[in-house]
């Protein structure tokens, strides 16, 4: 039987909000469980890409990681579908931040902040947090298939105040990117950690060579922002904090430094480096929380088609 995704996830906006906590989690990992025992929605990927995380675990150990990933992948989805109906307060009590001082410096002095950010902890959670309490944000989304289903996102995210540019289909994303850093104080993530144009960048990624997004880079070196790596994860709640949320899981949201860029790097290579820069960031976060980053996709090379990866190579090459 064929599944109206679309349909199943509006369904799963309308009824989250109504479920019971614990039984919304239960299901949840009920369902990351089940994922996870039949192989299916991208697990082996994952725990290819989770063993170049810990390539130290055996194959027992990796297995153990990658299901204590579909969980917190699960999590997310979970938390998403109840997120519009989660009150202020408990958003707040959800949410920790670090480094929230190297985004103030700027934001609090009216100036534009662009984050490099991977698929780790909940970002929907965060910009939910960020938009409120520190600055608007402005991001990017995939345009997903069918329409349906991205029209339902979209709805989503701006029923929590993110402003959205569609990355296909929508006029010149990056034009709009640089519209908004121009507008004044504004946070504007990007997931990069996969690259979705065929115009990113390879970079070294836990010791080897992936396919990250340019975009970031990109942004900050027009613009003229700081670039900032930004890295999510899920952490256990008690107490007073546990009650005010409603749940026993809340994120840590990490924003390191801004990312600096020698000033003797060649204009040609200067996304390429402060991508690396970023990427060097992020990858340090992985490591130490690799069950939250949600990676289910093929972003190393060696994973990749190569065929299809050299004729993306020689068309950038051609294009530059």
């Amino acid at each position: 039987m064929k599944v109206d995704v679309a349909r199943a996830y509006a369904l799963g906006w309308r009824l989250a909000g109504r479920i019971p906590g614990p039984l919304l989690r239960a299901l949840c990992d009920l369902a990351a469980d089940a994922t996870w025992l039949r192989r299916g929605g991208g697990v082996p990927q994952l725990e290819k890409n989770l063993a170049r995380v810990r390539p130290d675990l055996d194959p027992r150990a990796l297995r153990r990681l990658s299901r204590a990933g579909m969980r917190s992948y699960m999590r997310y989805f979970g938390e998403v579908f109840a997120l519009a109906t989660m009150s202020r307060d408990q958003i707040e009590a959800r949410v920790r931040i670090e480094g929230e001082e190297n985004l103030r410096a700027f934001t609090d002095q009216g100036q534009p902040v662009v984050l490099a950010l991977g698929h780790t902890g909940n970002w929907d959670l965060a910009g939910a947090y960020c938009t409120r309490e520190i600055a608007p944000v402005t991001t990017v989304a995939e345009r997903l298939k069918p329409e349906e289903l991205f029209q339902e996102f979209l709805g989503f995210r701006e029923s929590i105040g993110i402003t959205i540019l569609p990355l296909t289909g929508g006029g010149d994303v990056f034009r709009g990117l640089v519209r908004a850093a121009r507008g004044g104080p504004v946070l504007l993530p990007l997931l990069a950690d996969r690259d979705l144009t065929s115009r990113g960048v390879e970079v070294d990624l836990l010791g080897e060579r992936a396919r990250v997004a340019a975009g970031p880079a990109a942004l900050a070196i027009t613009t003229g922002a700081p670039l900032l790596s930004t890295t999510i994860y899920y952490e256990r709640l008690t107490g007073a904090r546990r009650r005010a949320a409603g749940s026993p899981w809340g994120i840590v949201v990490q924003f390191s430094t801004p990312v600096e860029l020698p000033a003797d790097v060649p204009r040609a290579d200067r996304v390429r480096v402060l991508t690396q820069a970023w990427v060097d960031e992020f990858a340090a976060g992985v490591r130490q929380h690799p069950q939250d980053w949600h990676m289910l996709q093929k972003v190393f090379v060696e994973d990749l088609d190569p065929v299809r990866y050299a004729a993306t190579v020689a068309a950038q090459e051609g294009a530059a």
